[in-house]
C-alpha cells in the first residue's frame, strides 16, 4: 500500500486589520478579517520538513497590513485580487493561492442630523465576504454575506407534510417566518464593479424573501437564487444556508387569553437547516471557486 500526500494548503487565518482613510476631514475606515492560504510545491516541509518552499504565514499577515498602507483597500474583492495574485506570481513554488475577506459595516454616528466625520456605530452583525481562488493562472470570485437575520410576519405556511408516531408539529397556515441568510455567489467575471454588484444582489435577496408566499423555507431559497440569477447576468450561482429561526406561539389559555398569532416565543435552538444551490445550466462549473469554503 502507497501513502501519499494528499490536496493541502496553508496560510494565516484572521489577520484582522482596520484602515483609517485620512485624506479628508470625513474619514472612512474598512474593518476586515483577512485569511490567506497558498497552494503548490509544498510536499517536503510534510513529507521532510524542508522549508525551503514555505513562505511563512508571518510573511503573508505582513502582506496584508502593507498592502492596505501602499494602496486605498477599495472593494474587498479587488483587495482579494491583489493579494492572491502577489503571492502567485512572486513566489515560484506557490501554483494557486485562496483569499477570504469579510467586511464588517459601521455607520456614521449622527450627529444633529448629519453623520459624523470619524465617529462610527456596528448595527448588526452583518457581514460582506468574499473568497478568490486564484488556480492555473485564473481567478474566481465568490461573493456573499453572513448573518443578514430577516424575518416575515405573516405570509408564510407549513402544511402538507408527512406525519409518523413521532410527529408533534402542527399544521399552519400563518407563521412567523424568521431567518439568519448566508448566501455566496460566484461570479463570471474578476473585472467587475464589485461594490454596485454587491449592493445590487443583496436587495434583491432582500425583495425576493419579503415578496414570496411561503410555504416552505425551501420555496424561499430556491425563488432567492432564482431571482438573483435573472436580475443579475454576471452570477454564475448562488449558495444559500438558511437556519429556520422557530417562532412558536405561545399558549395563554391557562389564564384564558386567545393568542391569535401575535405572541411568540423565540426559539434559540435547536433549528431547522435549509440549504441549497441554485445554478445556471449553461455555464461551467468551477468546483475549485468553493474548494474548503465554510458555508454550504
Amino acid at each position: 500500500m502507497g501513502i501519499v500526500m494528499g490536496p493541502n494548503q496553508y496560510g494565516k487565518a484572521e489577520v484582522r486589520i482596520v484602515s483609517v482613510a485620512k485624506n479628508t476631514e470625513r474619514h472612512r475606515i474598512k474593518d476586515l478579517n483577512v485569511s490567506t492560504s497558498l497552494r503548490g510545491d509544498f510536499e517536503q516541509t510534510h513529507l521532510t520538513g524542508d522549508n525551503a518552499n514555505v513562505l511563512p504565514t508571518d510573511t503573508q499577515k505582513n502582506t496584508v497590513y502593507a498592502f492596505a498602507k501602499h494602496a486605498p483597500i477599495g472593494e474587498i474583492e479587488d483587495f482579494a485580487l491583489r493579494l492572491g495574485h502577489h503571492f502567485v506570481d512572486t513566489q515560484d513554488p506557490v501554483r494557486g493561492a485562496r483569499i477570504l475577506i469579510d467586511e464588517y459595516a459601521w455607520d456614521r454616528i449622527p450627529v444633529g442630523g448629519t453623520g459624523h466625520d470619524h465617529s462610527f456605530h456596528r448595527t448588526s452583525e452583518e457581514k460582506r465576504t468574499t473568497a478568490v481562488t486564484i488556480d492555473d493562472g485564473k481567478a474566481h470570485v465568490v461573493s456573499g454575506l453572513t448573518d443578514l437575520v430577516v424575518l416575515k410576519s405573516t405570509g408564510s405556511e407549513f402544511w402538507g407534510y408527512p406525519k409518523d408516531e413521532y410527529t408533534t408539529l402542527q399544521e399552519t397556515e400563518d407563521r412567523v417566518l424568521a431567518t439568519a441568510v448566508t448566501a455566496r455567489w460566484r461570479y463570471l467575471r474578476d473585472d467587475l464593479d464589485f461594490g454596485k454588484t454587491f449592493s445590487a444582489v443583496r436587495e434583491t435577496l432582500l425583495e425576493a424573501f419579503a415578496t414570496t408566499h411561503s410555504y416552505a423555507l425551501q420555496q424561499t431559497l430556491y425563488e432567492m437564487g432564482r431571482k438573483v440569477l435573472e436580475e443579475h447576468g454576471d452570477v454564475a450561482e448562488v449558495r444559500l444556508s438558511l437556519p429556520n429561526k422557530h417562532h412558536f406561539t405561545v399558549d395563554l389559555s391557562y389564564c384564558g387569553l386567545d393568542n391569535d398569532n401575535e405572541v411568540f416565543f423565540a426559539a434559540d435552538r435547536p433549528y431547522g437547516l435549509i440549504e441549497g444551490m441554485v445554478t445556471r445550466d449553461d455555464v461551467e462549473q468551477a468546483p475549485n471557486a468553493w474548494f474548503s469554503l465554510p458555508e454550504f
